[in-house]
């Protein structure tokens, strides 16, 4: 698998994936984290103008399996941290909005192996009920902190991961 910037032309794919992921975390327990709606299209067409948004190809085809949002630098959401702390205040890079398609397995791995190219410290949340996940962020060495909260002020569950 590779990784590319996406561009308007994936908008209907990333589109299709997000609904995909909604749905398995509904069907997983976890109908909360992005509801029916989130990621906006909003967001996602902001991620994509902004350069912020990836998607994860096969090396051969250019069929997406992925998308995530990586962005390097302060993140406002991160500022405040409760019942922990962030594992240092160095540089980061944020990995938010990571889905894939069902169609391969190895996104997660895929994305954070890029996303360790770019940044040495790496933050991301995930929600409470969101077990596949945390299962994920422990599996490939990131440390709970602490909690956070979103936009619109619901809690979730912070990592790091320094190299």
């Amino acid at each position: 698998m590779t990784i590319r910037k996406a561009t308007p032309n994936d908008f209907s794919k990333i589109i299709s994936i997000y609904a995909h992921a909604r749905e398995q975390m509904r069907l997983s327990g976890n109908p909360n984290q992005w509801g029916s709606t989130n990621p906006s299209e909003e967001t996602i067409k902001n991620d994509i103008k902004n350069g912020y948004s990836y998607v994860i190809t096969d090396t051969d085809s250019p069929a997406i399996f992925g998308v995530f949002a990586f962005i390097i630098g302060k993140d406002p959401t991160y500022e405040y941290i409760e019942n922990g702390s962030w594992l240092n205040d160095d540089l980061y890079g944020t990995i938010h909005r990571i889905a894939g398609s069902g169609e391969k397995k190895g996104v997660f791995r895929c994305c954070l192996a890029f996303c360790e190219s770019k940044a040495a410290n790496i933050r991301i949340d995930t929600h409470e009920e969101n077990y596949a996940m945390q299962h994920l962020l422990a599996a490939n060495g990131f440390q709970k902190c602490g909690r956070i909260y979103v936009a619109d002020k619901s809690p979730r569950i912070a990592y790091q991961k320094v190299l």
